[in-house]
């Protein structure tokens, strides 16, 4: 064990310790899907993980619905060896939305050998922010993440229903953006969640109601380390999804669950600080450094290969759609929302890139892994930043982001800077998990195909 993992071993018992109330013991690593994989542990068993928790090396790689990823080289030609996961040091924190006392104390991964595995999403993330840190430079963090309510059960064809207001009784309408009552009729989840939110240490600001029938946005502080980001992201939308049920809704961060309207977004906001903490990106005035520009030019440079990571399911591609505030051009601009990155105005000291073409269905650590590591790449070979885009970015006849799924994949796979950033292991299992998903799906033959097709044709 090294002195850090001994360190938050310390950390971990010393706060069971002081939480007697606490019966059982979550513990879990990220998958690349960016869904929490681990074992329950009852109390009395916590003090056995200081020799770490073994989990599959193949665990990181498995499909959406649980499934090994067929020819995965961490399966069977490794024998589906273990590898041991220790405390990341973030945490434990309780898990308010369940009725027996449990917290969750979250995990990444070694190999047998002590070695950081190179398969988990939270170390790729752990090597870009190494890669700053040799620079002198620290990145500083925020995540808007955008969800829906629906009604804890499925209408008779499966398919969700906006939740019942608290107020009226009536099914919420789309069409309430920025509306107060909205957020007043959902106050006591709202609350309960910003309750959370505090109890775990996620740093909570501004909820707004969109556009969506009851959809909702919360964003998060910025953070001066992209892995509490990252962490905080995770863990939000485990909270939002348990205190949903426990308030008899259903929470999804899936990216388009009603065609006709708005998606759910994750737009990532950085600026970068020196290790005097001044802002590189601020020169004082509203355009913002070269350093900005050059790691504009990266995002941009890494736009297309890293859409797969932006967009990893069939889903995302129905919010990746012109004219819907979901990006499809490569382009950015300043106060521009129909670019690919927007950059706010404001104060200068607060200087910034946001990063608009995420889903809420993403892996936080991949994507904050593939816009900051296209940014350094950026700043580093200085690349020459285009010119802004003004007005309509979908109009306006530049490159486009891929807009389905395979050419994602295709994109990613033979992706210059996604090697650079992402080691081998990673983008191997990423794209067995992904191939394998885009084949499940491809042979299922959906309800309005039948409907359509099957006696007019």
């Amino acid at each position: 064990m090294t002195a850090g993992a001994d360190k938050n071993e310390q950390q971990l018992q010393q706060w069971l310790q002081d939480n007697p109330e606490v019966a059982r013991l979550q513990v879990a690593i990220c998958d690349l899907n960016g869904v929490m994989r681990g074992k329950l542990i009852p109390r009395e068993q916590a003090a056995k993980l200081g020799s770490g928790v073994r989990m599959p090396l193949s665990a990181f790689g498995i499909d959406i619905w649980g499934e090994d990823v067929i020819g995965s080289e961490q399966v069977f030609e490794t024998g589906d060896g273990d590898g041991i996961c220790e405390f990341t040091g973030r945490g434990p924190f309780m898990l308010p939305w369940l009725d027996t006392p449990t917290a969750m104390a979250p995990l990444w991964m070694l190999d047998e050998q002590g070695v950081d595995n190179t398969g988990d999403p939270r170390r790729a993330l752990a090597t870009v922010c190494a890669n700053y840190q040799a620079l002198g430079l620290r990145p500083v963090v925020a995540t808007e993440l955008e969800f829906y309510l629906f009604d804890a059960d499925l209408d008779d064809n499966g398919q969700p229903q906006p939740p019942s207001s608290p107020h009226t009784g009536l099914p919420a309408e789309g069409g309430a953006l920025y509306a107060l009552d909205e957020l007043e009729a959902y106050e006591h989840f709202l609350r309960d969640v910003y309750e959370g939110c505090e109890l775990q240490g996620i740093a909570a600001d501004a909820a707004i109601a969109e556009n969506g029938n009851g959809q909702f946005e919360i964003n998060l502080l910025h953070v001066d380390d992209p892995l509490r980001a990252a962490d905080d992201a995770v863990m939000f939308k485990r909270l939002v999804k348990g205190l949903a049920r426990k308030h008899g809704y259903r929470a999804s961060f899936m990216a388009k669950p009603y065609g006709n309207r708005s998606g759910n977004g994750m737009h990532l906001h950085f600026s970068v600080l020196d290790n005097d903490g001044n802002n590189i990106f601020d020169d004082g005035g509203e355009e913002g450094t070269e350093l900005l520009k050059h790691a504009v030019a990266g995002c941009l440079s890494a736009a297309a290969e890293s859409t797969l990571i932006f967009a990893p399911h069939l889903n995302s591609y129905r919010r990746m759609r012109p004219n819907t505030h979901a990006p499809t051009a490569i382009s950015w601009g300043y106060e521009n929302r129909t670019a690919l990155i927007r950059i706010p105005g404001g104060s200068n000291k607060a200087r910034r890139i946001e990063h608009r073409a995420a889903g809420a269905d993403t892996n936080p650590y991949l994507v904050l892994a593939a816009v900051l590591g296209a940014a350094y790449e950026g700043i580093q070979q200085k690349m020459p930043c285009p010119d802004a885009t003004e007005g309509d970015a979908y109009t306006a006849g530049m490159d486009s982001l891929p807009l389905s799924w395979q050419d994602a994949l295709d994109a990613f796979q033979s992706g210059a800077m996604m090697k650079k950033i992402f080691n081998t292991t990673v983008m191997t299992m990423f794209i067995g998990c992904k191939e394998q998903e885009i084949e499940a799906l491809t042979t299922q033959v959906s309800d309005i195909e039948i409907r359509s097709y099957l006696d007019s044709v």
